[in-house]
């Protein structure tokens, strides 16, 4: 399909993978609306530094608002939603936090997107729905676990979205990134809290090493939400993994970071940073053939071009980070 002169809202717009998407629709020639979550600040997130930013209308807003979401949605052709609370350490602390925006805000997305007859929703779930492995590789018939409230606020917006297309014909197509890693992600996440502590010691303190994850490059991931926006109507309803189909274990991930960075560093488990443990996700491994098959993707960075690009970054905006301190 064309996107040149296409109407698109992204919600979400200002964080890691939102920002990135941002760029590639503009790069597209799509008619780029972001929804970015209002502060007093006035800042939009990644967005305030993006060389695109003259290029799109940035609006300041909050999923929350049915009121304000319908005046995001007027006129919109596609909307991306990523907008979401999505750090889990965090929601143990705050679940009502989660409920509110991952639930409820993408309610409001469904309806306002039904009410102004948008063309396409691409809706954004997580592999944390799927829990620790039941089998691998994790097909989308996997069932879902609710291992945190994280886990728990995404399934129930998955099954609203799942509903909204059964219930009323929304056009939503479900894409489930497993974990999405690279440039302008927050130490939140696994590798900038690994490159981070490469860069500035010679130890690395992580929670559970054991657990393996599919790793997936930010890029990868926002050309499976276009190809997820761009694909026949058999994509309508469905849910597909966007994952490389490999996994790695947390301690084997450190050292190999660790050797990219050419440091030598010892890895420790750190208690404060364990899930609880009925919380913690064993194993992610995606079976991706779905999305080969229904809508045309096939992630093309390997993990070590990925781990590079993203350490590159990361020692470029090292004043950003806060090594010696967890982040939920």
């Amino acid at each position: 399909m064309s996107w040149t002169g296409k109407r698109v809202l992204v919600t979400g717009a200002g964080g890691f993978i939102g920002s990135h998407l941002v760029e590639r629709l503009v790069e597209l020639g799509a008619n780029t609306r972001a929804l970015v979550r209002y502060t007093s600040s006035g800042t939009w997130g990644w967005l305030d530094e993006s060389p695109c930013k003259a290029e799109v209308e940035v609006i300041a807003g909050d999923l929350r608002d049915s009121h304000g979401m319908r005046r995001t949605m007027a006129g919109v052709d596609r909307v991306f939603h990523l907008g979401a609370l999505i750090a889990i350490p965090y929601s143990y602390h705050a679940p009502e936090s989660y409920v509110q925006t991952n639930i409820e805000g993408t309610l409001n997305v469904l309806q306002c997107a039904r009410e102004a007859n948008v063309e396409r929703v691409i809706h954004t779930s997580t592999s944390e729905v799927y829990g620790t492995a039941q089998y691998v590789p994790i097909d989308e018939k996997h069932p879902l676990v609710g291992q945190s409230p994280y886990s728990a606020t995404k399934i129930a917006a998955d099954k609203l979205a799942e509903s909204f297309h059964l219930s009323f014909g929304t056009p939503v197509v479900t894409v489930r990134p497993f974990n999405t890693y690279g440039p302008r992600q927050s130490a939140r996440a696994v590798i900038p809290t690994i490159i981070t502590q490469c860069l500035t010691g010679d130890t690395v303190r992580l929670g559970n090493l054991a657990p393996t994850r599919d790793l997936t490059f930010v890029s990868d991931t926002v050309e499976g939400f276009v190809c997820a926006a761009e694909a026949g109507q058999a994509a309508l309803g469905k849910t597909v993994n966007l994952g490389a189909g490999s996994d790695i274990s947390i301690g084997d991930l450190a050292f190999k970071i660790a050797g990219l960075t050419g440091k030598a560093v010892s890895v420790q488990s750190d208690d404060q940073r364990m899930r609880p443990g009925g919380s913690e996700v064993e194993r992610l491994l995606s079976d991706n053939r779905l999305a080969r098959e229904l809508i045309g993707w096939t992630p093309q960075v390997t993990l070590e071009a990925g781990l590079r690009l993203t350490i590159e970054w990361v020692e470029r905006n090292l004043s950003r980070f806060r090594p010696d301190t967890y982040q939920l």
